[in-house]
């Protein structure tokens, strides 16, 4: 079941939360809704799920309109953040709820959730209550009771978000394979960027209401279309910056190419560079290279977070070092290095720093 969102708007007094947005979610794909809060994304979920009625555009479901039909008449599977589970049912009854609502037979009821039951891997806590539970097990058994009516859409607002940070990570791998079983068009909500470049197929940034960029994981983070997506997109040092010719100026003398887009025009643009995407060395690596000085080490987790100043102007940038790298360098807060970017992204268009 495909789902497209046409020029869709939404507004609570004077705050616009959803802004003419158009969006399609090809039929059995996992998307993202990603963005800040206040960005619209849980405004959005709950227009198509019927829970917020919008105040223009419309929703169709396999080219069919469904603007107009009621929760009921959906067929959405809806997962909330803080799981909503019936504190005095069962397991087993929460599961159950749905199917008991529309009266299908009792052999089916039972059918139906011990299946759900094996495939959350939950089959013993069945008699169990929720507070009985994990976070992470009231989470799975949450979203059996969504799919239990067999929906053609799941819907889910920040599933992760009441959980601890290893449980989040178990559990997004363990929706992730899921997924690949069962197949039903999915869009979750989350502000999570690495959750969300891990988790979908496809990932749609949102800011202010309106839709920024669509595309894989892969596209959005390597080839952002604005400022704000590269910005969101994990830590980024932000230098204001020229292009002039075939060369992107940008602070303290260094130097990149300029994308084929802009090669030969003369104007102001930002420039982003990962932390990941800068090379620190002793002494000058070439032309393109900005003394800097060592402020602060933090050599905590995977990679050694680095922060330094530029000599020239004082901008400070970040830079993360592997741990051989860094035991390489031995750097001390005070010392002199040189630092020169790889991995420079170009953006025309305005962006406070």
């Amino acid at each position: 079941m495909s789902i497209e969102v046409k020029g869709v708007s939404k507004r609570f007094g004077s705050f616009t939360a959803v802004d003419n947005v158009n969006l399609e979610v090809p039929n059995g794909s996992l998307v993202a809704l990603l963005g800040p809060s206040g960005s619209g994304k849980t405004t959005l979920l709950r227009i198509i799920a019927g829970l917020e009625q919008a105040d223009a555009g419309s929703i169709h479901f396999h080219q069919e309109d469904a603007t107009a039909q009621p929760v009921r008449h959906r067929n959405v599977g809806f997962v909330f953040q803080h799981y909503a589970l019936f504190k005095h049912m069962t397991i087993f009854d929460n599961i159950a709820f749905g199917l008991k609502v529309r009266k299908r037979p009792k052999d089916e009821i039972e059918g139906r959730v011990r299946e759900l039951l094996r495939l959350i891997q939950l089959e013993n806590v069945e008699k169990r209550y929720p507070a009985q539970l994990s976070g992470g097990q009231r989470q799975r058994v949450a979203l059996a009771r969504a799919l239990a009516t067999r929906p053609q859409i799941l819907l889910l607002d920040e599933p992760f978000g009441a959980l601890d940070a290893k449980v989040r990570k178990e559990l997004r791998q363990w929706i992730r394979q899921l997924h690949e079983e069962i197949k039903v068009t999915s869009l979750f909500v989350t502000h999570d960027q690495e959750e969300a470049l891990e988790l979908a197929d496809q990932v749609v940034l949102m800011n202010k209401g309106r839709v920024e960029q669509v595309g894989t994981p892969e596209q959005v983070y390597n080839q952002p279309a604005t400022p704000f997506v590269v910005n969101f997109l994990g830590d980024v040092n932000i230098f204001r910056a020229r292009v002039e010719g075939e060369k992107v100026h940008l602070a303290a003398g260094m130097e990149a190419q300029a994308p084929v887009e802009l090669s030969g025009v003369h104007q102001e643009v930002m420039a982003f560079v990962r932390p990941h995407e800068i090379d620190v060395d002793l002494a000058r690596k070439d032309q393109n290279s900005a003394r800097a000085r060592v402020k602060r080490v933090l050599p905590i987790g995977s990679v050694v977070t680095v922060e330094l100043v530029l000599a020239d102007d004082g901008t400070e940038v970040q830079v993360e070092l592997t741990r051989e790298r860094y035991a390489a360098l031995s750097l001390n807060p005070g010392e002199e290095v040189f630092l020169t970017p790889r991995g420079v992204k170009v953006v025309v268009g305005h962006y406070e720093i």
